[in-house]
């Protein structure tokens, strides 16, 4: 419930950036570094979050940062200039970054307990709740104001934690965070101190989650205004370009044990990136709205599973302490994508800028291949 709630309130935010982004009357470059707020906020408060979860427990972090996501998720809209939107949007971005540590925390437990390599099927209810939001989203564009829309949301979201939260608070982690390492993942580092070898492998599949990162936060923060206003769609085929790319996700976590489970974790990585890769191309590149949209399903797909594989075969190596590595550098790629996308825009054009999200692509499959035989695969 938590995971697609986070996406749920993601995706309805980022629909309304077309919106935002004339109320504010930012460029496409002011515009990236008042949405590096979110991702300002979001690793900062990453950092501490963990340092939380160790010391109130992790449900405990969670059901606090599913107050705070859908309270903070109604100020973007109350702005009206670039820096009050970026001010506002550290706020969002840190009650964002707590969440995802937090859930992510108490995902690890349960996969302990489960004994299989499930992750991804957590990441899919993340992206199911984005589908949700952004088709939701997509539908009420045109007739309510993007105030309206984020406070229905905020709502929501309350109302969510309040039936969820409860129940999480009154259970437990059989396994303490620091001690629990998932058993499809592979065995548990007999030491505590990383060699640096092997902070360097923990580094390397970080990088690989950044590469996802990059592409989600890139799609999530500026597909929409491409489609809207490189294509000409409406506002409601725009947004639809958001739900497009989390429902394809969604599909591809949702059957990524089965695929970690036939092809190993490598060729996964390898795979989801070249197919994501060239997905990609086509979504930047394509001449019409639809063809553009079935760039995005294509990409999607590719990467849904890459920053849950990249993360577990850092936790394979370094236990939950790596996990925690590989997520923090991962999800600063959401860091780097808003303000190069801007700036890119701003030089080239938005098309060529979302080509970055290709070429990342292919890079994280290149580093997959070249990092086979890092860990017990």
């Amino acid at each position: 419930m938590f995971f697609a709630l986070d996406g749920f309130l993601f995706a309805g935010w980022v629909v309304r950036i077309p919106a935002i982004k004339q109320q504010t009357g930012a460029s496409a470059s002011t515009l990236g570094l008042a949405l590096l707020g979110v991702s300002a906020g979001a690793v900062i408060t990453m950092m501490l979050t963990g340092r939380l979860c160790r010391r109130y427990g992790s449900h405990a972090v969670t059901v606090a940062c599913g107050v705070l996501l859908p309270l903070s998720i109604a100020l973007p809209a109350q702005t009206h200039s670039p820096l009050s939107l970026g001010l506002v949007l550290l706020v969002f971005g840190a009650a964002y970054g707590g969440m995802n540590v937090a859930m992510n925390s108490a995902a690890v437990d349960l996969v302990v307990e489960l004994r299989r390599p499930v992750m991804p099927s957590f990441h899919a209810a993340f992206s199911l709740g984005g589908m949700i939001g952004a088709g939701l989203g997509g539908l009420v564009a045109g007739g309510l104001s993007a105030s309206a829309h984020l406070f229905l949301l905020a709502g929501v979201g309350l109302l969510v934690t309040a039936v969820a939260g409860p129940s999480l608070l009154r259970h437990r982690p059989a396994t303490a965070p620091e001690t629990a390492v998932p058993e499809a993942v592979g065995p548990r580092p007999a030491q505590q101190r990383l060699t640096p070898r092997a902070r360097r492998i923990v580094a390397l599949f970080g990088v690989i989650a950044l590469c996802t990162a990059y592409g989600e936060g890139a799609l999530a923060d500026w597909g929409a205004l491409h489609l809207e206003q490189d294509l000409g769609a409406h506002p409601g085929l725009a947004a639809a370009g958001y739900a497009v790319f989390a429902l394809t996700m969604t599909v591809g976590r949702l059957t990524g044990t089965l695929l970690l489970e036939r092809l190993g974790q490598t060729r996964t990585l390898v795979l989801g990136g070249a197919t994501a890769a060239a997905g990609m191309l086509l979504g930047s590149l394509a001449p019409t709205a639809w063809l553009a949209l079935a760039g995005f399903a294509v990409t999607g797909l590719g990467l849904a599973n890459i920053f849950p594989v990249a993360v577990g075969r850092a936790g394979e190596l370094a236990g939950p302490s790596g996990v925690a590595a590989a997520s923090t550098l991962g999800y600063g790629g959401m860091l780097l994508g808003p303000p190069a996308i801007g700036f890119l825009a701003d030089w080239f054009s938005l098309p060529v800028a979302l080509t970055t999200v290709a070429l990342l692509a292919a890079a994280s499959a290149a580093l997959g291949y070249g990092a086979r035989n890092a860990t017990h695969a």
